[in-house]
């Protein structure tokens, strides 16, 4: 039998995912975390002290404290000014077992400190153990968003793992889908459960009122999905995201009087009442009165039971044209007219076109209302209906986090078929890091922000891995689809494409290899099998070109055949750094680079299950405690490596599909077509 120690005193966390700037004034409050961009890589996400902006944080934290009292729910949200780019958009949240005093007193302190937690910053959000509070310049609100992930760990570990996970996936499955049922306006729920004789198990889980019932699901589920990477065999855990999180612990934190699940219904059975009352004889000695109330309980059983199925059957009918209805809805908001993208592109044209990718050209477009979007007009090949390319679209577009090109629609018209992304202004990362001749670009990318663009990506990528509900493998992950925000934000874009374009699979084995060579894994490439693997093989070769600001074709020597190869000769010989792009020198963190380049020869290692998953990675960027298994010297596709016989030459980073055939012992290309 397990024996845990419950007692409060006896638990220390450790902070595993957080993202903070250094902060050096005030003592910090237990179960802290912050996501606060640094100053000095943000210049535009900051304020001055006498700005606009400040003055209406001012008044937003006036208005959050005095509503902090009595506010529905523990959540109340505010917009401080009217006029863009000085708005401030604030909220809080409360846990939902807390008292309107105590709910107020966690309000306030946050507020009054929030700015020296973190000075000067137009986007924060901050988590107490009571209470969060959030604010940002731009729109907050009724949206999910699980853009940064904070994550503490309880020290402590269990010693029967197995049983405890059983346990614990209960409790998360029951409050996850209390909270997020329709009927809770809160969006609060806690549940316990004996783990032992001696121990208990308690778990809570939150979102904000103000976001869909569907949408506080799907975060709640990222958040449990993320307990195995970080806090296995914890004793508790905390996970949250700026819409939801999740705790467990085994002591009672919160109040058991609020948001506890309702006890079943208990049968009272009662022993029959003695009567004065003969009975008639019937049949076999039974009387006419115990059989009459037999034939009659039988009939009334029938009736419920009929009046059952058909009140069931007329709600479920009720229900599937409702969602039908809502998904209608929905595919009509997200559908644009031919014409007005026409007129947004001026007709397709040249001076308009931005780029060109695999499945088609991308065009920039203004809207009617002066929103600026990315139009990819796609190529006229797919062999997928309307229907099934709303369907996907549909899909695709319930996809949000900060680190992905976020698509706001598409159009259909003729053979057109049309997708409306999110304009983002600095283009893609190619265009910053492999221009020799663009000096001020690159000395736009130093060491902090290639650092901060490969986490970024990575924890776009676990988005699309495991975190949504649609799990998506891209594919064609490089450095020309990761996008650049005004504040060199990574965004990953194309997710989804295969799916979208409905020209091939997106799990499994496929027989028409599409991606850009040189990123592709062995498996993919030569075999086409593929999975959330093989986009962690093209993490890896992302990561190194980052590093070395070279593409991987980049041939060093003739025991150096490519960029992979080339880092692992100088990660062989303990030079790591020497990969290192010289524009970076004396503004690198070493232990930083030596890591990133540690977990890049991991992510190409020839065996899938050999390399980290997204999660791990995720982790490991965030933690400098976690140690690394050593990597093994892989095979690479290069000149001399695999792919080199089958292969013919491409120019760098172009874009190919191929159609393969399998035999028993081999595998061959019957048609290569550049895309």
């Amino acid at each position: 039998m397990d024996y845990l120690l419950p007692r409060k005193s006896l638990f220390v966390y450790t902070i595993c995912l957080l993202s903070l700037i250094p902060i050096t004034k005030g003592d910090l409050p237990p179960f802290f975390s912050l996501d606060c961009p640094d100053p000095a890589l943000n210049t535009t996400s900051t304020y001055a002290p006498n700005s606009t902006y400040k003055t209406n944080l001012n008044t937003l934290f006036s208005a959050l404290s005095s509503h902090s009292s009595n506010a529905s729910n523990g959540f109340y949200n505010f917009t401080a000014g009217t006029s863009p780019p000085d708005i401030a958009y604030g909220l809080f949240l409360c846990r939902g077992d807390i008292s309107s005093a105590k709910c107020q007193d966690c309000v306030i302190k946050t507020t009054q400190n929030v700015v020296e937690w973190c000075p000067r910053s137009k986007r924060v959000t901050v988590w107490l153990e009571e209470c969060m509070l959030r604010y940002s310049n731009e729109y907050i609100f009724a949206r999910q968003d699980r853009g940064f992930l904070g994550v503490l760990h309880n020290a402590w570990n269990v010693t029967n793992k197995t049983h405890f996970n059983e346990v614990l996936g209960e409790v998360m499955d029951d409050i996850a889908n209390r909270t997020s049922s329709d009927d809770s306006s809160k969006k609060f729920a806690t549940a316990q459960v004996n783990y032992s004789s001696l121990v208990t198990l308690y778990g809570l889980a939150q979102c904000t009122p103000d976001i869909s019932g569907f949408d506080c699901n799907t975060c709640l589920w990222a958040c449990i999905s993320t307990l195995p990477s970080c806090c296995d065999a914890s004793q508790g855990a905390i996970v949250r995201f700026p819409s939801c999180n999740v705790r467990y612990e085994t002591y009672p934190f919160y109040d058991a009087s609020f948001g506890a699940a309702p006890p079943p219904p208990t049968a009272v059975l009662r022993p029959p009442r003695s009567t004065s009352t003969t009975s008639s004889p019937g049949i076999g000695g039974v009387s006419w009165q115990v059989i009459a109330a037999f034939v009659a309980s039988i009939g009334v059983v029938v009736m419920l039971f009929i009046a059952g199925f058909c009140f069931l059957t007329k709600r479920a009918k009720k229900k599937h044209n409702s969602v039908e209805e809502d998904l209608d809805n929905v595919r009509d908001s997200l559908q644009y007219d031919l014409g007005t993208i026409e007129a947004a592109t001026n007709n397709f044209s040249n001076d308009n076109k931005i780029g060109e990718g695999g499945f088609g050209l991308v065009y920039k477009g203004l809207l009617p209302d002066g929103q600026e979007v990315a139009v990819k007009r796609l190529s006229r090949t797919s062999g997928q209906g309307a229907q099934e390319f709303k369907n996907e679209v549909l899909l695709v577009a319930k996809l949000q986090h900060r680190n992905l090109v976020r698509l706001l629609g598409f159009c259909l018209g003729g053979e057109e078929k049309i997708l409306i992304y999110e304009f983002v202004p600095n283009k893609s990362l190619d265009y910053f890091l492999f221009d020799p001749q663009e000096q001020e670009k690159q000395e736009k990318l130093d060491w902090s922000r290639r650092y901060k663009i490969i986490g970024g990506v990575a924890r776009g990528m676990l988005y699309l891995h495991e975190d949504s509900r649609l799990r998506i493998i891209h594919r064609d992950l490089k450095v020309s689809n990761i996008l650049l925000d005004v504040d060199m934000e990574p965004k990953v874009s194309d997710f989804g494409m295969a799916r979208i374009f409905g020209n091939d699979q997106t799990h499994g084995n496929t027989r028409r290899v599409a991606g850009t060579f040189g990123y592709m894994s062995p498996e993919y490439l030569i075999n086409g099998k593929f999975s959330t693997k093989s986009d962690v093989f093209s993490f890896g070769v992302l990561v190194l070109e980052i590093i070395s600001g070279k593409r991987n074709n980049f041939y060093h020597s003739d025991d150096a055949a490519n960029l992979l190869s080339y880092a692992w000769k100088l990660w062989r010989e303990g030079t790591p750094l020497d990969l290192l792009d010289p524009t970076l020198e004396g503004s690198y963190a070493r232990n930083e680079v030596t890591r990133c380049i540690h977990i890049a020869l991991l992510c190409v290692q020839d065996d899938p299950n050999a390399r980290p998953s997204m999660a791990t990675i995720v982790l490991v960027l965030n933690s400098y405690s976690t140690s690394l298994p050593l990597p093994q010297q892989p095979r690479f596709l290069g000149r001399s490596g695999i792919g080199s016989n089958i292969i013919p030459e491409l120019q760098p980073g172009q874009s190919m599909s191929k159609s393969i055939r399998w035999t028993v012992n081999e595998a061959s290309i019957s048609e290569l077509d550049p895309r």
